[in-house]
């Protein structure tokens, strides 16, 4: 029995079913749930949400006047009317029109919006997992469509922002990150809408397992022991048996789960797979995997330059990485990341503000230092697709071997 009531009559007990609005716009990843912490209570409360369903027949009625529950009524709520903010149907949805492609620019300050509701998100279904809750694959939907829409909309706002993360919130993070690597390698690929969902889904829940390993060894800033390296390389088949007990998970999130650390020499774990055992989403998995691991800072290293990561991983290709899949996703990523300290011909460093749809090696740079007489200059945004613009890349190069330690703010800001 559903009722539509508004924010303010929200009490404890109640079974939410449907809330109203976008869901980037509450600070809960499940659809529907029974109100039983005061936290949450007051968190929803003081969100934009205006109203919501609940169901009356799973959880409290609103009170009367009197303080009293009102009377069980049958009653249908009508359907919630969405938000002014919501997001743009996916690509190749019936009678929707394809999202059109911005500037990361613009992107970027509604990524910064879905990362931070993601952060939340993120950590209540790992603490969730912890406490022995089952996921259901539904409740995690909403934010795998938000990321498929920022990708869509510029494939590299999200992905070079999620790579900021602190190296406390790594664990939850990551998983953010996967999922819009995994988006927006299937794209390059030419994988369909639903291949795309089931890609993302996949990358969000490729590390359920380390919710099985204790804090103090997910965490550790030194050198691991042998026998908590051996825990942590667990994590696979622990997310495995994680998601054979949820609801509505899908083969490809289970096979990416439990085989994202394989390799295609055979030399991967937890089953040493041989490269024509492994599937392409895992696959896909490995190399999503990796790269958000050695451009992130974690709690015993510091992250590389995107563009220098690039650059080592194509040298593990033939023992880590299928060839297909690790080209499709450095131009997934650009051959350039956004993030990427470049030099120019002209003698100037430069930092990579955005891609060129057309060519990948004519980005949109940021212009703000020469190295002949190694000062700042007045920044500069180069579009070095441009006719106009003479100048190109010469190559990679490392912010620390020239002292500049505000690159990230740089581009991000």
């Amino acid at each position: 029995m559903l009722k539509r009531i508004a924010v303010t009559q929200v009490r404890l007990g109640m079974y939410i079913q449907e809330l109203g609005g976008s869901w980037i716009d509450h600070p809960f990843w499940r659809k529907s749930f029974k109100l039983e912490d005061p936290a949450m209570l007051k968190a929803l409360q003081t969100s934009p949400i205006k109203d919501l369903v609940i169901d009356v027949s799973k959880g409290l009625d609103v009170l009367n006047e009197s303080g009293n529950a009102e009377a069980h009524e049958a009653e249908e709520a009508a359907p919630l009317a969405p938000s002014a903010e919501a997001e743009s149907p996916l690509p190749g949805a019936d009678a929707s029109p394809a999202i059109k492609r911005i500037s990361a620019e613009q992107e970027r300050a509604r990524a910064k919006k879905l990362l931070k509701a993601s952060k939340q998100a993120i950590t209540s279904m790992f603490n969730e997992v912890r406490m022995g809750q089952a996921v259901n694959a539904a409740d995690a939907m909403p934010l795998v469509e938000e990321i498929t829409a920022s990708v869509s909309r510029n494939e590299g706002a999200l992905i070079s922002l999620v790579r900021l993360k602190h190296k406390d919130d790594y664990t939850y993070m990551h998983s953010v990150a996967v999922c819009a690597l995994m988006v927006a390698l299937s794209r390059q690929l030419g994988m369909d809408d639903k291949q795309t969902k089931q890609a993302g889904l996949a990358g969000l829940l490729h590390d359920i397992g380390k919710s099985a390993i204790p804090l103090d060894i997910l965490n550790k800033p030194g050198k691991l022991t042998d026998e908590e390296f051996d825990i942590v390389r667990g994590h696979p088949k622990a997310g495995h048996e994680i998601l054979l007990a949820s609801n509505g998970v899908d083969e490809v999130a289970l096979d990416v789960c439990l085989h994202h650390h394989e390799k295609v020499d055979g030399t991967g774990y937890p089953h040493k797979l041989p490269n024509d055992e492994i599937s392409i989403f895992a696959k896909m998995g490995a190399v999503c995997d990796v790269y958000d691991a050695v451009t992130s800072n974690r709690p015993y290293k510091e992250g590389w330059e995107p563009g220098v990561s690039l650059q080592r991983m194509a040298q593990w290709s033939k023992t880590h990485f299928d060839d297909r899949v690790f080209k499709a996703f450095v131009k997934s990523v650009g051959i350039y990341p956004i993030g990427s300290m470049v030099m120019l011909q002209s003698g100037r460093l430069g930092v990579v503000v955005d891609q060129n749809p057309v060519s990948l090696l004519k980005p949109l740079v940021k212009v703000f230092f020469s190295t002949k007489s190694r000062t700042r200059i007045p920044v500069e945004v180069l579009d070095l697709s441009k006719p106009a613009v003479q100048d190109k890349i010469m190559g990679h190069e490392d912010p620390i071997l020239w002292g500049i330690e505000d690159i990230h703010e740089l581009w991000s800001q």
